[in-house]
């Protein structure tokens, strides 16, 4: 039961004790006794309550102490519970891709499970393969050269072939791919759909709106956001534009439907955080753009310190800066989509990588490796006992998969 009805029925059972002793009054019962029962009746009841609801504020804040002690808990080893000898991992990529591990090379692309086990490979012939992934559907391209394939969790969904080298490529949710090709001094903005059939394309020169540095699309496929790289007054200047595919954009010049340029600024990534908000690190900080058909700018965050790195997913948005102010040699800054920030950390591991996995931040160097939450709270930190990392990510609750310089390891935190 729970607290508001054990409360309702103690009250109501007090509610027939008045008139319990209204009746008993009428019938000439002594006032003194009457007043001295209802007064023992009633501070028995009301004992009863509040230890009702002491015992279950103490229950609430076992169960808080519990959960804060978990989500605080900092391990101080691991085990390893699986280990595969595998002598291909230098020569070949491996990602998270949802609960799955995508392996590419320049040969072959696959999908493993977390045993291990295959559930399909496709051949490729790519000499640089490159991928992006977004839910259930990945693209695999050969950059600087003409190859692109598009898979999903079943396997190879449609394949496209470029007449001219691809720069970058992002997909959409459900499998629609965004393009940068390049011709020269123009470069062109060709958007797929997952059959690799050419929905739109766009036409850009390095005058004019600049050269494209980076590119994401929106998880429905609809919008896309390009960093483009220029000269303003002999300076470098940067110029962010989205594109939106749909009726919004239809009576736009190459669907352009916002842009704005930021002088004196180098933008190198932007990065889509969901349909209506989009991201865009600049060399000194970060810019939150915001609209479902007409992204607008809405939040700059400046800092005078050098960025390190930079990351984010769908709630999270954060920059890794040296610190000369405490005793770690590094300082990490969480931010929400709203551009409040949120927590901060010392880190004390210098990283060759960063990156959030499920929910965690992960970032390790060859033999090193962190694991913190989304609160900035540390998990992990320390050496890998053997083998160099080339990359690590979590796969369940405590688990981590290790890809080494020799195979691949599954280790749990204890």
């Amino acid at each position: 039961m729970n607290i508001k009805q054990r409360i309702k029925d103690i009250w109501k059972k007090r509610e027939n004790l008045k008139r319990f002793f209204i009746l008993e009054e009428r019938e000439g019962v002594s006032p003194d006794f009457l007043d001295g029962m209802k007064e023992r009746l009633l501070r028995c009841k009301d004992s009863k309550v509040l230890r009702f609801l002491t015992a279950a504020a103490g229950c609430a804040l076992l169960i808080w102490l519990v959960k804060y002690t978990i989500d605080n808990w900092q391990y101080q080893n691991y085990k390893v519970v699986t280990e595969t000898v595998q002598e291909d991992t230098v020569s070949v990529q491996y990602t998270e891709y949802g609960d799955n591990i995508l392996k590419y090379g320049g040969d072959e692309v696959s999908l493993q499970n977390r045993q291990g086990e295959t559930v399909w490979n496709e051949p490729q012939t790519m000499n640089n393969p490159t991928v992006d992934i977004c839910d259930e559907y990945c693209v695999v391209y050969d950059k600087k050269g003409t190859a692109l394939t598009i898979f999903n969790l079943q396997g190879k969904a449609g394949s496209i072939q470029t007449s001219l080298p691809i720069l970058k490529a992002k997909v959409a949710s459900q499998g629609v791919t965004a393009v940068v090709l390049e011709d020269g001094e123009t470069t062109w903005i060709n958007v797929y759909n997952v059959k690799g059939e050419e929905i739109v394309t766009a036409k850009t020169r390095v005058d004019s709106p600049g050269y494209p540095v980076d590119i994401s699309i929106s998880d429905d496929g609809l919008l896309l956001a390009v960093s483009y790289l220029k000269v303003e007054n002999n300076k470098p200047a940067s110029y962010v534009a989205f594109y939106n595919f749909g009726n919004t954009g239809q009576n736009q010049m190459d669907n352009m439907v916002s842009g704005y340029t930021y002088s004196d600024v180098i933008v190198p990534d932007v990065e889509y955080l969901n349909n209506s908000c989009a991201v865009a690190f600049r060399d000194d900080g970060f810019v939150i753009f915001k609209g479902k058909q007409i992204p607008e700018e809405m939040v700059t965050v400046k800092t005078e310190d050098e960025i390190l790195a930079v990351f984010c997913d769908e709630d999270c948005i954060g920059m890794v800066f040296r610190d000369t102010e405490s005793d770690s040699p590094y300082r990490m800054e969480l931010y929400d989509s709203s551009g409040k920030r949120k927590y901060t950390a010392g880190l004390d591991i210098s990283f060759d990588h960063i990156d959030i996995s499920k929910d965690q931040i992960i970032l390790y160097n060859n033999n090193e490796f962190a694991i913190y939450t989304l609160k900035a709270k540390c998990r992990y930190e320390g050496p890998l006992k053997e083998g160099n990392i080339r990359s690590i990510f979590k796969v369940a609750k405590n688990r981590y998969m290790a890809v080494l310089d020799g195979g691949v390891e599954t280790i749990k935190l204890k």
